[in-house]
């Protein structure tokens, strides 16, 4: 399998807590539909029978402590089912999918966030995802402490320090600078239409390969 598959269009959306990712998957999702466009909206951890227990385990705070190495599997795994089983045979199909968090989010919240080493994390992440990567990653941008301030409740991960976000919120912006022809870093604090807008510019010339 390469890496980019030349069958439908992966999109995924990461940033830190509260930067907008599922309110821009849902406003891409709606416009696609719209214009006849067949659109999976997808998300991890937890949108597989599967997942959804491990997305249990990971988030709620009832768990309390996991080794940083069990939490970095257990992400892991639900990838591996998401990917195998709603991905792939979504893009086979030739749809659009739009996913609300990928293999960015585990180097980002694992690698970085937990000082685990990220090429490790890297490593498993890949090999849980066949090295399937999106045509494009938006990367929304925000200041953690503005994104938390959005919640009342906070799960596991929400609930780290600020120093924990800060250490997340660079690196997705260092893997975004990286690979600039696979990212689009957006400033979160933007009006949602104007985000919305530009995040439709850079998927437009992808969608030549996505059945309608």
């Amino acid at each position: 399998m390469s890496l980019y598959t030349d069958r439908g269009v992966f999109v995924c959306l990461e940033g830190g807590e509260g930067s907008g990712k599922s309110t821009q998957s849902k406003l891409l999702r709606d416009a696609l539909d719209a214009e006849g466009y067949s659109v999976l909206l997808t998300f991890e951890p937890g949108d597989t029978l599967v997942g959804r227990e491990l997305r249990r385990i990971v988030l709620s705070p009832e768990t309390g402590e996991l080794a940083d190495k069990t939490e970095a599997l257990l992400y892991a795994a639900d990838k591996a089912e998401h990917v195998e089983t709603v991905v792939l045979p979504a893009l086979a199909r030739g749809e659009v999918v739009v996913t609300d968090r990928y293999v960015d989010s585990t180097l980002a919240y694992q690698g970085a966030g937990r000082s685990l080493d990220v090429a490790e994390v890297e490593q498993v992440a890949r090999w849980a995802t066949g090295d399937l990567r999106p045509h494009l990653t938006v990367v929304l941008d925000l200041e953690p402490s503005a994104g938390l301030g959005r919640f009342e409740g906070r799960d596991r991960i929400e609930g780290e320090s600020l120093e924990f976000h800060e250490r997340v919120r660079e690196a997705f912006v260092t893997m975004a600078k990286a690979d600039p022809d696979h990212y689009l870093v957006l400033d979160a604090r933007a009006p949602v239409a104007e985000i919305a807008a530009a995040i439709r510019k850079r998927i437009d010339p992808l969608l030549a390969q996505a059945a309608r």
